[in-house]
């Protein structure tokens, strides 16, 4: 488990994709050289089985296969998220627990919810939330994103942040990512450890200047964020916001051309991994598509596509 001295974790912790054979099974030695590039690229810490990962595509098997081999792999090298999210409180409460056990350093859980309608309101939200903590020692992630259609507050959040012992940290997803840290971190006080920002970073630069402390990105340029990210906390605002400016085209095309699938093709283009498949349903990337994504990789000479050649 990942020392506490190592408290408050910030910096860059991408998730890690799901590395899948052309055949859809899981490709386990490629799955682990998809975690060592990410770690020797700059990697401060990573996020397993999250939706870029397509947790949702995966079998409870399969979950456990890869959270065991993925902790046993990193040793302890970074600490590592693992996702639990699950409508039941005591089903997330189990898998967190494990997760624990296993070696993880925190867990990332959305609030309940299934479908399109299913939803829980702020009464059952706080009390699954304490449920999920009280079954743990190490801190809890909330997952503010859309993909989960419940509107959290950042009084509610920060209510929940000062009142349930584990949670400790908040990804925020939503729109005015911004403005929402702000307001989490004015009315949580030192009971929020880690307000941090995700969606690939796009918002990275305004997140930070807003008090994020952590970027949850994408997994295929760890080393291209961290140019922002060490730039800001060493106090070189501007040269920060030129970082951000020379990686902006390929954040904000892996965000809206691409999604999960970009970090597969740029560790695939660069030899780390030997296919970019995902599961059907989900469709591979068009070549016009890939080839936009991997000319902005070479023109910011990002290491994935050296690392593995």
């Amino acid at each position: 488990m990942t020392p506490l001295s190592q408290r408050p974790y910030r910096g860059v912790f991408p998730v890690v994709p799901t590395i899948f054979g052309e055949d859809g099974a899981i490709d386990l030695p490629g799955q682990l050289r998809a975690v060592d590039f990410m770690i020797d690229a700059g990697s401060q810490g990573l996020c397993i089985l999250a939706n870029f990962s397509e947790q949702f595509s995966l079998s409870d098997d399969e979950r456990v296969l890869l959270m065991n081999a993925i902790l046993e792999h990193v040793g302890g090298r970074v600490p590592v998220i693992v996702t639990t999210t699950h409508f039941s409180s005591l089903v997330c409460a189990q898998r967190s627990r494990a997760a624990q056990d296993a070696g993880a350093a925190m867990v990332m859980v959305m609030p309940p919810y299934h479908g399109a309608t299913v939803r829980a309101g702020e009464a059952a939200i706080h009390e699954f939330f304490r449920t999920v903590s009280d079954a743990l020692t190490i801190p809890v992630m909330i997952q503010d994103a859309p993909v989960a259609g419940t509107p959290l507050s950042a009084g509610f959040l920060a209510r929940m942040a000062r009142e349930i012992a584990n949670i400790r940290y908040f990804k925020i997803e939503t729109a005015g990512v911004a403005a929402k840290l702000r307001a989490l971190i004015e009315e949580g006080g030192s009971a929020v450890e880690g307000p941090w920002d995700g969606e690939e970073a796009i918002t990275l630069m305004p997140d930070l200047e807003a008090g994020a402390t952590g970027a949850m990105t994408g997994g295929g340029y760890p080393d291209g964020i961290r140019q922002v990210t060490d730039a800001w906390f060493a106090g070189r605002r501007a040269d920060a916001a030129a970082a951000y400016e020379r990686w902006l085209p390929l954040i904000n095309y892996e965000n809206r051309q691409c999604g999960l699938i970009a970090a597969k093709a740029l560790m695939r283009e660069g030899g780390v991994v030997r296919s970019e498949a995902v599961r059907r349903p989900l469709q591979p990337l068009h070549p016009a598509t890939r080839a936009g994504l991997i000319a902005l990789a070479r023109e910011r000479d990002a290491m994935v596509l050296r690392w593995g050649k």
